[in-house]
């Protein structure tokens, strides 16, 4: 087992991974930024190491400074949690090469499946289910002879990345060059990555995705499904786990060719393999996310799995101890809501001073959380502020749960997105399990 992880990220997730290590006995290195120096993540681990200034490409980004970091401090492992440099083959790369475990999977792997284009043609030789769609596109002149055949509404998409950027959605012709261009600069200035394709393009569709573990030594788990729908500007608000749309039927027979799939490719360590769900119930293969996933809390109440944990004890070259269940046995439902620095209803980012911080609680209430009264939440970084995670015997009995956690949860100074969870476990759509990825998009013209 390592003896010291160096943590290359911030937030929640840096003090997620630290009670994970601590739980094995391992020594953490915290890495911040100058605007970082008063973080929990700084006070919580047993060494910290300031490697720049405010800026994330000289600081969290900054694979030198990382390094030296983990060098000097002794570290034998680097957990890059999610984001920043989380899918970054380079860095595995220059990992493996520094004699450093990075713990995730082997660069090979994350360069299989962090493109989505080489993903998509990996997918198809492993019978995942695939959306119409193409290839690299060469113009927009090729653009539009395959939307042609595919047929409209289409929707261009970054092959090096996610998040909604370099995404455009394309219902006539005469739309298409102009957001193939548009989508192509986006793609390029985000991901350094000019490369789009396109596929067929659903009005109303679901988000599933499916938890994949495995370890060296050739054992692959899939750890059931998570609903993840309920989104902005493609970025996930509430995810729960399990989907209410899934039959029985359907996750044995996904979970049997995700398994498939992971064997086939030698695939080790965490991952998360996401599909869209079409109105008829059929599900396609839409990316794979080679990292531990924010939404990771619902999959571990409702397995009893710490998956930070066991993607530690997997890096290190254990052989896990899970039982071999397939489909896994789920003990009830949970529920996680995203709680964000930002204007609930424009989802304009709102940084600066928490005035006063009161966590809520309760059996069945767990908040992982990288802030406190005081702190001030900078402007250069992601919004997330904490999760509250919410677990019962029924998804109605999570709901209610979620909603008084919600009620509690105290966050002076700045605005926060609570309004909107709140508005949307009181939406019909959302109650009744109905809600699509537009499920949001309605809640918010209604007003709340």
């Amino acid at each position: 087992m390592f003896k010291k992880i160096l943590i290359a990220n911030r937030g929640e997730i840096a003090m997620r991974i630290i009670r994970a290590s601590r739980i094995l006995g391992i020594r953490t290195v915290a890495i911040h930024s100058e605007a970082d120096a008063g973080a929990l993540h700084v006070r919580f681990a047993d060494e910290a190491v300031c490697i720049g200034p405010t800026d994330a490409a000289k600081s969290y980004l900054n694979i030198p400074q990382i390094i030296a970091a983990a060098e000097v401090t002794g570290a034998d492992a680097i957990h890059p949690g999610y984001g920043f440099l989380s899918e970054s083959a380079h860095f595995a790369d220059v990992c493996r090469k520094c004699r450093l475990t990075f713990i995730g999977p082997t660069p090979e792997a994350m360069r299989t499946w962090g493109d989505k284009v080489a993903a998509r043609a990996a997918a198809r030789r492993f019978g995942l289910p695939l959306l119409p769609g193409t290839g690299v596109l060469k113009d927009a002149v090729e653009a539009a002879r395959e939307a042609a055949q595919i047929g409209y509404p289409v929707i261009l998409k970054a092959a090096g990345g996610g998040g909604g950027r370099g995404m455009r959605v394309v219902r006539e012709e005469d739309e298409l060059a102009r957001a193939f261009d548009t989508a192509t600069r986006e793609a390029s200035a985000s991901f350094k990555n000019p490369n789009i394709y396109l596929e067929r393009f659903i009005e109303e569709p679901r988000h599933i995705e499916f938890q994949v573990l495995a370890d060296q030594h050739g054992q692959v788990w899939t750890l059931g499904e998570r609903e993840c729908s309920l989104q902005r500007r493609h970025q996930k608000v509430i995810e729960e786990a399990p989907s209410p749309s899934m039959t029985n039927d359907r996750r044995i027979t996904m979970s049997d060719i995700v398994r498939g799939a992971m064997k086939e490719t030698g695939y080790t360590t965490l991952g998360t393999l996401e599909f869209l769900m079409d109105e008829g119930g059929e599900l396609y293969f839409m990316e794979m996310n080679t990292r531990l996933q924010v939404e990771h809390p619902v999959t571990e109440l409702v397995t009893g799995v710490d998956l930070v944990e066991q993607q530690i004890r997997a890096a290190a070259g254990e052989r896990l101890r899970l039982p071999d269940t397939r489909p896994w046995s789920f003990r009830g439902h949970a529920i996680e809501c995203r709680i964000n620095a930002e204007d609930p209803r424009t989802f304009t980012p709102w940084p600066g001073h928490i005035t006063e911080y009161h966590a809520p609680g309760g059996g069945g209430v767990r908040v992982d959380s990288g802030v406190y009264g005081g702190w001030r939440v900078p402007s250069a970084y992601d919004a997330l502020l904490a999760k509250v995670i919410t677990h019962g015997p029924n998804r109605a009995e999570a709901i209610a749960k979620m909603r008084c956690a919600l009620d509690e949860f105290i966050i002076g100074g700045i605005r926060t997105n609570i309004p909107l969870h709140q508005a949307l476990l009181r939406d019909p759509e959302v109650i009744e399990g109905r809600m699509s990825t537009r499920t949001i998009e309605r809640v918010v013209a209604r007003g709340f």
